[in-house]
């Protein structure tokens, strides 16, 4: 298979704050991400992200984002100065092409993955499109959004897994989902903070727990995942959303750095995987 972004010989990391606060933020973890980059320059490929619209917020007076003009001028500015790929999710079929007009990456948020006039948009992008599992839907099933993409001539396509729910207020991660997914020859990827959510607990806010993010991370990589998607923020307590699950900035280069090593021994070991 041929990728225009993904390589199979390096560990993707896909890493920036769940909200796209304000210029500093972005600039602050991008920094970071580019200080990885060059020091694992040969082993890894980062992409930064942030969303411009967190749309299906518990509360609506949550806060959601910059918007999306303001919030491109600001990926734009990542691209140029840090020297990273972006991506950000895409919520609307209008909406794509003009993200895709600065972002390397669309992203498909999980509770939109089976909606087929959004699918449809993202593939005509001829961007790379990185679609999450929903939380209600089987790995199986992922073979079916695959198959919607492909119609529509998607260029690149990444598979995401961030947990499936489990009753109320948890989501489970089945690591059996890396290998079937795999099945869809296309790269799979691991949500390392989504997947720690506790939604639907009957209270304004998700709850979560950040200190299995490396357990989950590094068993993931072990059955297969190809790359590592987190959400990372100086001050998680302070953030604008996610705050239990997001990592914090200042451990992320010792998280890679772990990361790497369980990506190197499973990739030792299926070299020749896609």
């Amino acid at each position: 298979m041929t990728y225009s972004i993904f390589d199979p010989k390096k560990f993707l990391l896909i890493a920036g704050p769940c909200a796209l606060e304000s210029e500093d933020l972005c600039r602050e973890v991008a920094a970071v991400l580019a200080k990885i980059k060059a020091k694992h320059r040969d082993k890894i490929e980062v992409v930064f992200k942030a969303s411009f619209d967190k749309a299906n917020r518990t509360d609506v007076h949550s806060l959601r984002g910059l918007g999306l003009e303001q919030s491109l001028e600001i990926f734009s500015q990542i691209k140029k100065e840090y020297q990273l790929l972006v991506t950000t999710d895409v919520h609307l079929p209008e909406q794509v092409e003009r993200v895709a007009s600065v972002c390397d990456v669309l992203q498909i948020p999980a509770f939109l993955c089976r909606q087929t006039d959004l699918l449809q948009a993202a593939a005509e992008s001829k961007r790379t499109i990185n679609v999450k599992k929903g939380q209600f839907l089987s790995p199986y099933d992922m073979k079916f959004v695959v198959e919607k993409l492909e119609f529509f001539e998607a260029s690149e396509v990444w598979q995401t897994d961030r947990g499936t729910t489990f009753g109320y207020g948890n989501l489970i991660v089945d690591m059996r989902s890396f290998g079937i997914m795999k099945q869809n020859k296309c790269p799979v990827i691991f949500d390392a903070t989504h997947s720690l959510q506790m939604p639907g607990c009957g209270t304004r806010l998700t709850g979560g727990d950040r200190q299995f993010i490396a357990p989950l991370a590094h068993a993931a990589l072990a059955a297969g995942a190809q790359g590592i998607f987190l959400e990372t923020h100086p001050n998680p307590d302070q953030a604008w959303s996610d705050k239990a699950t997001q990592l914090v900035l200042e451990q992320l280069p010792e998280f890679v750095e772990g990361c790497l090593k369980f990506w190197e021994l499973a990739h030792s070991l299926t070299p020749n995987e896609a």
